[in-house]
Formats: structure tokens, sequence, C-alpha cells
């Protein structure tokens, strides 16, 4: 008992010296914006060789092992402990409406920078789309038909770089980066978040590279920043006959089409046109010969809104219009799936934007900042972090450079030759042509960076 005694006393102690130690370090001058930005300057060239091998070599959501292995290398040779394994649950099993999600999982990686009280947390997907990328670049993908073309590679990067510049920080608290999975429909932030990720956090960071808006600002909004979303896959059924006897059959062509057409009424004569409502239909294939009239068609999209209650609403009538209209065709409408779990739409905490503006130095590296930038219908599983704790979730341009050139090797019959392309950096997210203005990755890494130590400082010192 006398020693068990002594080593709760001993804990104690320890915890208190501790919270002496960073409330010294808070009450000290945090290092300003511009100097931090100096010091990613300087690892420029390593920031932007990790997002080239992460850009070369992209995976999709709960099958980012590379990636993953990748981040933890890096993490190694800098000496910041993590831990790894994250995001294990990916519901491959769920019943009923949900969409199967590929990939064992537990890709997730969490590293963790200082000590003590307080906590704070800085977030950087890591997942690639099915996309073949179309780009010139050397670096473009070795995984064909697998592209990061939403810019997680860069996100990642940065969070690396910025893991660079805190570990050499006096912290009055603790930094976790989060680097997560699955955030292309899979919800790698639920899954982590279920596993106890922001336990003990205080609030949470993220960013992403915006390709509307110039390279160098950074943007975003208080509220209601992105939209809650869904995705659906249906099939209508019909019946099978020759294409030149379609009396024969049921045709479910003609009842897809049909289909289509009558889901985009609902967005344009049924939703309120001031609160922005999304239905796009992206897949559609109905059969494999010129002269069989098939037998079913699947159909496949996202909706989104800026409301759950409004993501709901479109989900119901999404599929009271299909069911109704491909009955009209005599055709029916079945195994219809959804998102094992839609994301809610991301709401950017009132309070720390307010401090984001005031308080952070931030105008200091800043000239331009969008602090008002309309809601984009794009979706974020950020949002399921920004449900439990305060968070900021951040855009930061990339869209300048457009006469970017690349000079490329290639070759015809006569010969090899040189060949001088465009690569603008204000290609849409998504796109198979999706390119990254690299010159702002150091600058993601310098604002990762100073928001967590500007948080902790004042955390610490309240």
């Amino acid at each position: 008992q006398i020693y068990l005694f002594e080593m709760l006393s001993l804990a104690r102690l320890s915890l208190a010296l501790a919270a002496l130690s960073n409330l010294q370090l808070a009450l000290a001058t945090a290092e300003s914006f511009p100097r931090t930005r100096e010091r990613a300057a300087a690892i420029r060239d390593e920031i932007v060789s990790w997002r080239r091998h992460l850009h070369a070599h992209p995976e999709l959501m709960y099958q980012e092992h590379m990636t993953s292995q990748f981040i933890q290398d890096v993490l190694k040779s800098l000496g910041i402990p993590f831990t790894a394994g994250w995001a294990k649950n990916t519901r491959q099993n769920a019943t009923g409406r949900a969409r199967p999600v590929l990939g064992p999982g537990g890709t997730g990686v969490v590293a963790e920078i200082g000590r003590g009280a307080p906590l704070v947390a800085l977030r950087a997907d890591m997942d690639a789309l099915p996309i073949l990328e179309e780009t010139p670049v050397p670096y473009r993908s070795e995984h064909p038909g697998q592209m990061h073309a939403c810019g997680h590679d860069g996100h990642s990067s940065m969070l690396l770089g910025a893991a660079k510049l805190l570990k050499d920080m006096d912290l009055p608290g603790t930094v976790r980066l989060i680097f997560q999975p699955a955030e292309e429909g899979g919800a790698g932030a639920k899954r982590m978040l279920e596993e106890g990720v922001l336990n003990g956090v205080s609030r949470i960071f993220g960013l992403h590279l915006f390709p509307s808006l110039p390279s160098g600002v950074i943007a975003g909004r208080s509220g209601t920043t992105m939209a809650a979303a869904d995705f659906f896959d249906f099939r209508v059924h019909g019946v099978g006959a020759h294409g030149a006897m379609p009396h024969l059959g049921v045709d479910p062509v003609t009842a897809t089409a049909a289909v289509v057409q009558s889901l985009q009424s609902i967005v344009s004569r049924e939703t309120d046109p001031l609160s922005s409502s999304v239905i796009s239909v992206t897949k559609v294939s109905c059969g494999d010969a010129y002269n069989v009239i098939p037998s079913g068609c699947t159909v496949g999209g996202t909706f989104r809104s800026l409301t759950s209650a409004g993501l709901d609403a479109l989900r119901e009538r999404l599929m009271e219009v299909a069911r109704q209209v491909a009955l009209a065709h005599r055709c029916s409408v079945e195994n219809a799936t959804f998102m094992a779990d839609s994301f809610p739409p991301l709401e950017n905490d009132q309070q720390l934007w307010k401090w984001l503006d005031e308080s952070t130095g931030l105008k200091e590296g800043f000239p331009s900042m969008l602090w008002d930038l309309p809601p984009t219908m794009g979706g974020e599983d950020f949002a399921f972090f920004t449900q439990q704790i305060p968070g900021a979730f951040i855009f930061l341009g990339q869209g300048s450079k457009l006469d970017r050139t690349m000079t490329i090797a290639a070759s015809d019959e006569t010969g090899a030759y040189s060949e001088t392309v465009y690569v603008p950096t204000n290609v849409s997210l998504h796109s198979p042509m999706f390119h990254m203005d690299e010159d702002v990755l150091e600058l993601g890494s310098a604002l990762h960076a100073h928001m967590a130590v500007a948080s902790l400082h004042a955390i610490a010192s309240q």
C-alpha cells in the first residue's frame, strides 16, 4: 500500500510538473507565422518529394497500405512516435441499404508531438480515387485506374511537413497528427472517431487544396461550409429480348433514361431555390451487345444538401421517383444501396473561426483571406470530427498557374523528341487532369503548424 501510494504521488507530481512546464511555455511568445513560413520554405524540396512519391503510388480507400507504410517510415526518420492500425471497422459486412466497402482497413496512422495537456489535432486524408490519370507529369500514377485527383497526396505531405516543423518547437502541450484513410465515401473519419482518435482533444484543424482559388489564398467560412452527402446505386429491372423485337421484352434502357431525366426535376421543381441541393447521376450501365435488349440497367450517383434533413428528404424522393417512373415503363427498381455512413454537413465552429481571424496572426502571412466563402456542395467526412469537438476546415488556393508548362519526353515512328504541354493548376478536383501547384505545399505545412501552436498557447494560458 505504501509503495502504491508513493507511485501515485510520483505520478501526480509528474503531471503537475508537466502542467507547470506547459504553463511556462504558454506564457512565452509563440513563434510568429512569418517565421514558421521561413522554416517551412527551407524544407520545401522534402515536402514536394514526399508528395510526388505518394502521387505515383495512389491507393483506394481502406487499401492504403503502401501509403500508410510510407508515412510511418517518414515519421520514424523524424523520430516522432506514432501508432498504426487505425480505422479497422470498414463495415464491409453492413446489411440493409449499405453499399459494400472494399479493403480491409487498419491503414490509419496517428502521431503525437509534445507532452501533456492541452491537446489539439491536425488531420490529413490519404486515399485516392478510381480515376485513370491523364496528366503528363513524370511522377504520374503507376497504378492504372487509380489517381490522387483530390489532392490527398498533398494533404498528407503538408502534414508530414508540419510534423517536421513542430518537432523542433517547445510546445505547451501536445499536437496529435491524424493521417486518415477512406475519406472518399468510406467515412474513415468516423471509423477513427469510434476508435478514440479524438480522446482528450480540445480542437481540430484540417486543410484542403482548392483549385478554384488563387494560389496561396486561404478561405472558408464560419458555420455550414460543406454539404451533407450520400451515394446511391440501384438496378432498373426489365425483361431482356432481341434488339429487333422489343415488344417481346420490357426495355429497361428507355425506363432508365426516363428515370435519369425525372430525377433532375426533384432539385429544379421541389426544393427551395435558396436552399442548395444536388442530385447527380454519374454511372449508368445497361448491356454489352448491340442487338440485345438487356434485362436490367444499373444506375449510380450522389446527392447533396446543406442540411441533414434535406439529405434525408432527397433520399426519400429519389427512390420514390425512380420506382414510380420505372413502374410507368413496366419495370421495377431493385437492390437500392446507399453509403453505410452518409456524411453530415461540415460545420466550422463559430468561436474558433473568430479566433483564427482575430488572434492567430495569420494576416501577417496572408494578404488575401476570403473568410466568408460561400458553402460548397462538396462533402467531407471531417464533418464527423466537427460534430464532436470545435473544428475548423480551411481551403488553400492553388489555381494560379494557368500558363504552367512542362517538357516531357515522347516518341513516334520517327524517333524520340521533346514536347511542351500545358498543365494548369486550376483544373477541377476529381478530374483526370487535376494538377497540383506544389509551391503552396510549404505554405500548408506552415499553416498547420502555426494553427496548432497558437491553439496550444491560447488554451494553456486560459
